[in-house]
């Protein structure tokens, strides 16, 4: 459909009714074809937004993560060569260091005999017994604690009585 020339208001103002219901018909006609053009157009880049979300999937999507069968096999190769040297390793510790049992724990070495100590003692408020004898010491439990003063190491020792 060719577009009519514009019509300038001279043109307008010289219209009969016959020509104003002939001009309103033209623009009717014109407005409906410009609203069936405008709804193909939506509904074309609706198809093209969606296809390229499609392409977009496919290309970084999860699937598009996944090994192809020649990668996969130097991975396969990589992993059986890394067993291999971490069994030769823990064979060489296995005859070096011995097995330790299960229920054994590690123990801490123990603070260094050159740091200042400070001793804290907790006593209890009473030493007598609920029947009025006295208390004894039968030994005592020390905990040591490093303690850091900008620029001074200390140990503080917990030393409570049993």
């Amino acid at each position: 459909m060719l577009a009519d020339p514009p019509i300038t208001a001279d043109e307008l103002a010289a219209l009969d009714a016959a020509g104003l219901g002939q001009l309103g018909v033209k623009l009717l006609r014109r407005i409906e074809h410009d609203r069936q053009e405008i709804g193909w157009r939506d509904a074309k880049l609706e198809k093209l937004s969606f296809e390229m979300a499609q392409l977009k999937r496919m290309k970084f999507g999860k699937k598009s993560e996944q090994l192809d069968a020649e990668q996969r096999a130097l991975f396969d190769e990589a992993i059986d060569a890394d067993i291999a040297a971490t069994e030769e390793r823990l064979k060489e510790q296995g005859k070096s260091k011995p097995a330790t049992t299960p229920g054994e724990r590690p123990k801490r070495a123990a603070l260094p005999a050159s740091l200042p100590r400070v001793e804290r003692h907790h006593e209890p408020e009473s030493t007598t017994c609920g029947c009025g004898c006295a208390l004894k010491r039968i030994g005592e439990d020390v905990s040591e604690k490093l303690d850091y003063t900008p620029g001074v190491f200390t140990v503080e020792r917990h030393l409570r009585g049993k």
